[in-house]
């Protein structure tokens, strides 16, 4: 008993103190990871770039050039901005997961609808086309890499192989860089494709927000560090964000001004089925998304353990439920390859509402601050541009759903198609 009369707190309580900076600090439950900024870094760029970067030339296609580069730049800001209030909101509310934040805040009703998203999420980021043989090429790679992959307890061991995965996508990029200059003068464009906006620029919007999101994961990077500081966060995030987001805008910018009104929701099915350097990229990318997966899973099977094992699982339950998450996962991979209206689909009932409105009004419901303070008329104006994306984006994909080319060779891929489409096109 200390002077007074009053009790210390329980040892195992969390506690919010401040750093010399005044910045929160959240005291795990467990002990703290082993993960330094570096790595911490790699994982949020490999889930940011890890698999949805595929789509993006095509929402350059759905929103207009100019226009799908400036949200572009506008989604990766949310994206920076609502990761970092996230980890306040968790701050706030002396929790430590995304699950108790939405908890705390939005009480069982919320927890489901996020757990709902965040167990969803992930089973769309396995491959849809990586070689010839895609059936074989995807069950060869999920049980000899991803599976083995997944079943690592510790996320912090994941950033070589994110950094891993970041090398191979700037190869991507190079790649896509090189095939403008040497095979955008076959395909025929038309006046159109540069035109400023276009309709669809609300998909657009859904499909690079799922590329960005990386919110699913969040806790569990910014809980890997060994120093888990809202300054170390912040510059971890912004640093990763940037990267990201300029990586994004030149591999969206080079696969749009290469195939323009002709680019498909996956960019490798633009290119001719004899073009080497084009398969040795969808290798590339086969295995970016083989590195990426593990992350996913990661968040998965945290909300699996969450909901119905109260956060533990067993060693031998932990490598059940990982082998029924890559099987599922693989088993959709493999009977359904329209990368197009699934990104979009995706991108505007679970990454927008991820994104844009679960973590502003999280943050809403916790803050303190006066109501004209800036972070709240952010978020406001955050949480409105996502329920408008989220709403008026599903009813333009189910009204005007894309067709989708899988599998079939491009008309410029024959020289002798050309002439004819040239011919066609509007002056």
């Amino acid at each position: 008993m200390e002077r007074g009369g009053q009790e210390p707190p329980p040892p195992a309580a969390q506690q919010i103190e401040a750093d010399d900076e005044t910045a929160l600090v959240i005291k795990p439950r467990k002990k703290r990871g082993n993960s330094d900024l570096a790595s911490a870094g790699f994982n949020i760029i490999n889930s940011i770039i890890g698999s949805g970067i595929i789509g993006l030339p095509y929402s350059m296609k759905q929103a207009g050039f100019p226009l799908g580069v400036l949200l572009l730049f506008g989604v990766a800001y949310i994206t920076d901005y609502s990761i970092i209030l996230l980890i306040k909101g968790g701050n706030l509310s002396s929790t430590s997961t995304y699950q108790e934040l939405v908890k705390k805040t939005y009480g069982l009703i919320g927890y489901l609808i996020l757990s709902t998203l965040q167990f969803l999420y992930p089973f769309i980021v396995e491959p849809g086309n990586v070689l010839t043989d895609r059936h074989f090429i995807i069950l060869f790679t999920t049980i000899i890499f991803t599976l083995p992959i997944s079943l690592y307890h510790d996320i912090a061991k994941l950033g070589k192989v994110s950094l891993i995965s970041l090398i191979l996508t700037i190869v991507i990029l190079v790649i896509v860089m090189v095939r403008t200059v040497t095979f955008s003068p076959q395909v025929p464009k038309s006046e159109n494709a540069w035109i400023f906006a276009k309709s669809n620029a609300v998909q657009a919007i859904g499909v690079m927000s799922f590329a960005f999101i990386c919110h699913h994961n969040s806790f569990l990077i910014y809980g890997s560090l060994e120093e888990p500081t809202l300054n170390n966060w912040s510059r971890i995030t912004h640093v990763s964000v940037s990267l990201a987001v300029i990586i994004s805008v030149v591999f969206a910018a080079c696969g749009y001004m290469t195939f323009a009104e002709y680019t498909e929701g996956d960019i490798f099915e633009n290119y001719c089925r004899d073009d080497n350097l084009a398969t040795f990229g969808r290798f590339c990318y086969g295995v970016t998304v083989i590195l990426t997966f593990p992350l996913e899973c990661f968040v998965t099977r945290e909300v699996f353990a969450n909901v119905f094992f109260h956060g533990n699982l067993s060693t031998i339950f932990h490598i059940i439920v990982t082998v029924i998450i890559v099987a599922v996962a693989t088993a959709i991979s493999l009977v359904y390859d329209c990368l197009g209206i699934v990104l979009e689909l995706n991108g505007v009932l679970s990454a927008t509402p991820l994104v844009f409105i679960i973590p502003t009004a999280c943050y809403l419901r916790l803050s303190e601050e006066r109501w004209n303070h800036s972070d709240n008329i952010i978020s406001c104006l955050i949480l409105a541009v996502g329920a408008l994306v989220m709403t008026v984006g599903f009813v333009l994909t189910i009204l005007h759903p894309q067709e989708c080319s899988h599998g079939k060779e491009m008309f410029y891929c024959f020289p002798s198609n050309v002439s004819f489409h040239n011919s066609t096109l509007p002056p």
